[in-house]
């Protein structure tokens, strides 16, 4: 059995593509990771908290983008 096709501790990622198969296969970066996580499991998992949770890391990639910006 491989990897992605277990899941440790709950079952809040019953989809058809994995968030970690979408977010491996665009080589995305761990923030973008976590947003895409965290959308994609929050009716199921923690609602609200892990919409917020996604808002945070957002946050993050706007703060690093204007940071980038302000020393170019």
């Amino acid at each position: 059995m491989k990897s992605k096709d277990t899941q440790i501790g709950g079952d809040h990622y019953k989809l058809p593509i994995q968030p970690i198969e979408y977010i491996m296969a665009n080589n995305l970066s761990y923030c973008q990771g976590n947003v895409v996580k965290y959308v994609t499991r929050y009716k199921a998992k923690h609602g609200v908290e892990d919409l917020q949770k996604a808002i945070h890391y957002i946050q993050f990639m706007i703060d690093e983008e204007l940071d980038g910006k302000a020393s170019s």
